[in-house]
């Protein structure tokens, strides 16, 4: 395994280095020469350019935000590139390698450490402690983008929202069968059997099977399990036997309790399957609240944070934190700041998370009148905030990590699901495969 992540790493490099003239052709804001360049503070106005890492879902909004920035700082001009999420990643490297970075940019925890790894952010933690943010901004977001920043434990980038998991469940049909809401975990497996009549093609549950997997099963055995550290030492607790135990029951859930379907399922297909209208529950995050509306009505279902163990202790992985970070390499670090402080902002992170669907990083935003009626929004922004929850912290930091939790064991968890790998086997491997990039992580340090 070792041999063909770093093949894949020397892969991507290249992509990376090959693509350079085409993204130099259209680079904007800095004309540096990627992470060796220090910047400069500049003058606090003119020009900047913003990064929008999920550009075209989220242009309008940006937009917004920008024009609303540039009303109260009419000698700041901010140029908008948006950039799909899919390619964001490799641009950025892209630019590092051979400059054109831009001042300011989208920077969530995936993505975190492979950019402060080549010195291409800007530490952040300074101008936070001296900012009208300091002590308003989600501590476990925080807490998520210093950890995925890499050894240093510094903050690379302030937090704009969490794109919380949720346990959505069919209110009509718990009601109709006599349940109670799944907020327990013996709740969420008593739920998933009773509600299942294959014959009729019900279900008590969609398992995602396909891509994504990894991070659902993650948390689904770390949630029953109660373990809170993804690290005992410098070896990962992933087959701890608590973690064994809980995997096997989720796992065991697929074709008794789902559709056979499933086993190939992405999150389109999960939500598309549930949004059909007859499984109980499905695990997903607040994005696709909305398209849950629009099947069912408001009425009909519920979006609940993950369900606790027996004793009232949530734990739940690391859910995806986005942010904004500063590039080293900006002429204008002054300006982009303002940038930064402004979008992060109660009024601006508001009206950006409304439209994301997701939580405010900004304690104050949490508390608007939208986040309060969309109530998924309320109850994650509420377990995020009022220490029902303890986060166990995914190792984004590991170079390998991506690999690792995608194209290594996404086809294993599959076999696990079709009962071709016991779920010890497959722990056991995810367990090898972290502790050598963990070893490797910390030998190059």
């Amino acid at each position: 395994m070792k041999t063909s992540r770093s093949r894949s790493r020397r892969a991507a490099v290249a992509v990376a280095l090959g693509s350079v003239l085409a993204l130099t052709a259209t680079a904007c804001g800095d004309d540096g020469s990627g992470s060796g360049d220090k910047g400069s503070e500049g003058s606090g106005k003119g020009r900047i350019v913003f990064w929008d890492n999920n550009g075209g879902v989220r242009t309008d909004v940006w937009k917004q935000i920008i024009a609303d920035f540039e009303k109260a700082n009419p000698d700041v001009d901010v140029e908008y590139v948006g950039i799909a999420s899919t390619e964001y990643q490799s641009k950025v490297d892209t630019a590092i390698q051979g400059g054109g970075l831009p001042d300011v940019g989208g920077v969530g925890a995936a993505m975190l450490a492979g950019f402060s790894a080549q010195d291409a952010l800007e530490p952040l933690e300074g101008r936070l402690a001296k900012s009208p943010l300091n002590g308003l901004l989600n501590k476990d977001m925080l807490t998520s983008l210093k950890a995925a920043g890499g050894r240093d434990g510094r903050l690379y980038s302030v937090p704009t929202s969490a794109n919380n998991g949720v346990l959505y469940y069919r209110t009509d049909l718990f009601q109709k069968a006599g349940l109670q809401a799944p907020t327990t975990w013996d709740a969420f497996f008593t739920a998933a059997a009773k509600l299942t009549n294959a014959g009729r093609n019900e279900f008590g549950y969609t398992i995602r099977g396909g891509a994504g997997s990894i991070a659902q099963a993650l948390d689904a055995m770390y949630g029953q399990s109660g373990i809170t550290s993804f690290w005992n030492g410098d070896r990962t607790t992933v087959n701890d036997p608590a973690n064994v135990a809980a995997l096997e029951k989720y796992a065991g859930l697929y074709k008794k309790a789902t559709p056979a379907a499933d086993v190939n399922n992405d999150f389109t297909k999960m939500v598309a399957q549930w949004d059909s209208g007859t499984i109980g529950m499905l695990n997903h995050n607040l994005g696709s609240y909305q398209d849950h509306v629009k099947a069912f009505g408001a009425a009909k279902f519920r979006g609940i944070p993950q369900p606790t163990r027996s004793d009232g202790k949530r734990v739940q992985v690391s859910n995806p934190v986005d942010g904004l970070g500063l590039f080293k390499s900006s002429k204008n670090k002054e300006a982009a700041w303002k940038f930064i402080e402004f979008a992060a902002s109660r009024a601006e992170n508001s009206k950006f998370n409304e439209s994301a669907g997701q939580v405010p990083a900004n304690t104050q935003a949490a508390q608007d009148a939208w986040v309060q009626k969309s109530e998924p929004t309320k109850l994650a922004a509420a377990a995020l905030s009022d220490g029902s929850t303890t986060i166990v912290q995914l190792p984004y930091y590991l170079p390998d990590w991506n690999t690792i939790s995608k194209a290594d064991n996404e086809p294993n968890f599959q076999k696990v699901l079709l009962g071709k790998m016991s779920a010890k086997k497959f722990l056991d491997t995810l367990a090898e495969q972290l502790n050598e990039a963990q070893a490797e992580w910390k030998r190059q340090g």
